[in-house]
């Protein structure tokens, strides 16, 4: 099953854009997600369980490194929207 995430990060502190980038280069790193950006948000493609593990994997990093960062999250069903075009 694929899955298409929306995500958009919000540091909790006066320098935002760099752990931002940070956080989009290391996304940008794995070959089984595409990762396309946008100015507000990134969407991120890949196989299910593989995007979730990774995801859980870098925002906790983001969370170690940053401190506090909220992050707004859109989970879809990505085999289900190749159905619906």
């Amino acid at each position: 099953m694929k899955l298409v995430a929306e995500l958009s990060m919000y540091p909790l502190n006066e320098q935002y854009i760099a752990p931002i980038k940070t956080f989009i280069e290391r996304l940008n790193s794995y070959s089984e997600l595409d990762v396309s950006t946008s100015a507000t948000s990134t969407i991120v493609r890949g196989e299910y369980d593989a995007t979730m593990a990774i995801l859980t994997k870098e925002m906790r990093r983001s969370h170690e490194e940053v401190g506090q960062a909220i992050f707004v999250c859109k989970f879809l069903n990505g085999d289900a929207m190749k159905s619906e075009q």
